[in-house]
């Protein structure tokens, strides 16, 4: 990186890089759950799975909604030195980070399938689905104020995750256009590219 430029990853692309794992593991370890009598019987561990699952999307979306919004209002325009990271370079490194964290999870919704079926699968689906919501308040925010917001790499955890947590001091932003995802974090459309 040239003359003092950082590299830059998008916020909203590391929010959203577990949504995907978290939720096909908790369907998959839920569908399991639906073959394993249980405990407790299918209908209490549906029951409270649902419960789960409507916690989860609700404390992970909402969780440090203040952080980001104090980091967002505070940051500054991004240099031309700085390096804008790839959508997939920022997904890559967040999965690898946390991939034995996500097997281990994935492995006691499982197990918690022979106590209370269901449940621990929707759990982890809830967790992936409170990712998806955030990454898409987070999209609203950066249209209605038409800049996208990335954070160094080397503020964030070694896992690639943490894009709020205590190491970052502050945000960059860019212009809606720049970098290859779309506000939220997803794939930009290729019909949108100019």
């Amino acid at each position: 990186m040239a003359r003092g430029g950082q590299g830059l990853v998008r916020v909203a692309v590391v929010v959203r890089a577990g949504a995907a794992p978290l939720w096909w593991a908790g369907v998959f370890a839920a569908a399991v759950g639906l073959l394993v009598p249980g405990i407790t019987g299918r209908r209490i561990g549906v029951m409270a799975g649902a419960a789960l699952f409507v916690v989860a999307a609700a404390v992970v979306s909402y969780g440090r909604r203040k952080r980001y919004t104090t980091l967002g209002r505070a940051a500054a325009r991004a240099g031309k030195h700085d390096v804008l990271q790839d959508r997939a370079v920022g997904v890559r490194t967040w999965r690898r980070g946390h991939r034995w964290w996500l097997l281990l999870a994935w492995l006691a919704a499982l197990g918690c399938n022979f106590a209370v079926p269901v449940a621990g699968g929707l759990l982890l689906a809830g967790c992936g689905t409170g990712l998806w919501l955030k990454a898409a308040w987070l999209g609203r925010h950066e249209r209605a104020e038409d800049a996208l917001l990335w954070v160094r790499v080397d503020w964030l955890a070694p896992n690639g995750g943490r894009p709020a947590g205590k190491a970052v001091k502050a945000y960059r932003s860019t212009g809606i256009a720049a970098g290859d995802a779309a506000p939220g974090g997803a794939r930009r459309r290729t019909a949108a590219l100019v």
